[in-house]
């Protein structure tokens, strides 16, 4: 462990050529600190955009940027000669979600600690700013919902408040606010749409049973804030 620590500790030393065992140690761990922003970014993920693909490039971009770190060393003039050549390359895709940026970013400054041997500096980086995302995920910071969830059916019209369901729904529920009542069809059907929050989300299913039974009403259903994925 003592010299596990020494080696992570080092700092490279100036005008020192590049051996196999630094190639080898930079790239094992740009590897495992890659991975673990990329398990990270899986565990804490909401939204509709998932991609397989970009998790992976989480992973490989923070070896290949190490790679370039180790490639450029204190050269300069191969500094400029690799931006030349990056700058032909063209990224067609279009990041939709800024928490993806903000890993991209992780994973570029991560490898270049990675390939400058700052080997303490970026597991540690990466450990805090990882426990950070963990925390912002977990606590839901930023949310600003405070209802679990929609409730919609379809019942018979009434033009007030009261209503046999607003029973079942103080049943089951903590806090409902009604977002839309609107006559539909010719048979003066109403549809209905709450927003809830439930006393027990195990029980969402004994709510959309009991709705059900009530005279007149059909076509109920319940989309959970887990379902609806804010972003």
């Amino acid at each position: 462990m003592d010299a596990l620590m020494q080696v992570l500790e080092r700092s490279p030393r100036p005008g020192s050529g590049n051996t196999v065992e630094t190639l080898l140690l930079s790239l094992l761990v740009a590897l495992v600190l890659g991975q673990v922003i990329a398990w990270t970014y899986s565990a804490t993920h909401s939204g509709l955009s998932y991609s397989r693909s970009f998790t992976q490039s989480l992973v490989v971009l923070t070896l290949i940027v190490s790679l370039v770190m180790l490639v450029i060393g204190d050269n300069i003039i191969t500094a400029f000669g690799l931006i030349g050549a990056l700058a032909i390359i063209r990224f067609r895709n279009v990041l939709k979600d800024t928490r993806d940026t903000v890993f991209v970013f992780l994973s570029l400054v991560i490898g270049m600690a990675v390939g400058s041997e700052k080997y303490m500096t970026a597991v540690v980086g990466t450990m805090a700013m990882c426990l950070v995302l963990l925390y912002l995920h977990y606590t839901s910071f930023g949310t600003l919902g405070r209802f679990d969830g929609h409730l919609s059916f379809l019942g018979p019209w009434s033009g007030s408040d009261e209503g046999t369901h607003l029973d079942v729904l103080g049943r089951f529920c903590r806090v409902w606010k009604r977002v839309s009542l609107r006559q539909v069809g010719s048979e003066g059907d109403s549809e209905y749409v709450f927003q809830v929050r439930l006393r027990d989300p195990e029980r969402s299913q004994e709510l959309l049973d009991a709705l059900w039974h009530l005279p007149g009403v059909h076509d109920v259903s319940l989309v959970l804030r887990d379902e609806l994925s804010e972003v």
